[in-house]
C-alpha cells in the first residue's frame, strides 16, 4: 500500500514513456465565518489598485495566475497552473460555472507611474458553495510583488465582496508545505477543518518536473 506523505514520493510505475512516480500532496481545507458587521476593503500601498471582475479582464487574470503559480507546488498539484493556455482554460471554466461569484473575484494591478503599461500582478476568484457558502480559488501574487502584504489585502477584498453577496462562510485549500500561506490564512481568521490528499505523477529523474 502506498504511503501518503506531505510532499514526497510514494511508489513508482513505468510504461512506454518516462518512468513516473505517484505522489500524494497533503492539503488543508480552511474556513472562516464572515462577521455580521461590514468588512472594510483594505488600503493598498501606493501604485497598486484592485480591479473588480469584468469579462474584459479575463486575459489579465489568466496572465497574473500563470505568473503567480507556474513555479510553485500548486502547479504540480494542478497541472493547468503550469501552462499559460491552461490558466486561460481554467479561468474560462470557472467564470462560466453557475457557481461563479464575481463579487469575490478581483484583479490586483500595479501602475509603475512611468507611463508604462499597467501590470496584472495578483488574482483571486470565488465560487458559491451551497446557499450561503463560498470558496476562494487560485489566490496568487506574482513573485516580484510578494513581501508587501498584498496577498492578505487581496483576500480581504474578496471576503468583503463575498459578504456583500450574502456569503456567510468562506473556505479555501492550501498545500501543507506552504508555510507562508498557512501563516497568512491563520492571521486572517481561517481555521483548518479537514485534510485532503491530491494524487499527482512526477518523473523519477527530478522533482517536481521530472
Amino acid at each position: 500500500m502506498e504511503r501518503a506523505v506531505q510532499a514526497g514520493r510514494a511508489g513508482h510505475f513505468s510504461g512506454s514513456g518516462p518512468r513516473m512516480e505517484r505522489t500524494y500532496i497533503k492539503r488543508y481545507r480552511m474556513e472562516i465565518d464572515l462577521p455580521q458587521r461590514p468588512l472594510a476593503p483594505p488600503c493598498l500601498p501606493p501604485g497598486y489598485r484592485f480591479g473588480a471582475w469584468e469579462a474584459t479582464l479575463s486575459e489579465s487574470h489568466a496572465r497574473a495566475q500563470y505568473r503567480a503559480f507556474a513555479r510553485e507546488m500548486d502547479a504540480l498539484v494542478f497541472a493547468s497552473l503550469a501552462d499559460r493556455e491552461g490558466c486561460r482554460v481554467l479561468l474560462e471554466r470557472l467564470v462560466n460555472s453557475p457557481q461563479f461569484l464575481p463579487e469575490g473575484t478581483w484583479l490586483l494591478v500595479y501602475d509603475p507611474g512611468t507611463g508604462s503599461r499597467l501590470e496584472a500582478c495578483g488574482t483571486i476568484q470565488a465560487l458559491r458553495s451551497g446557499l450561503r457558502g463560498g470558496s476562494l480559488q487560485n489566490v496568487g501574487i506574482a513573485p516580484e510583488h510578494r513581501g508587501r502584504g498584498l496577498g492578505g489585502q487581496l483576500i480581504q477584498r474578496a471576503l468583503a465582496g463575498c459578504q456583500v453577496a450574502g456569503i456567510k462562510r468562506v473556505g479555501l485549500e492550501v498545500t501543507a508545505c506552504n508555510q507562508a500561506a498557512l501563516r497568512l490564512y491563520h492571521r486572517l481568521g481561517f481555521r483548518p477543518v479537514r485534510t485532503v490528499y491530491k494524487v499527482v505523477q512526477v518523473g523519477v529523474a527530478g522533482w517536481p518536473g521530472g
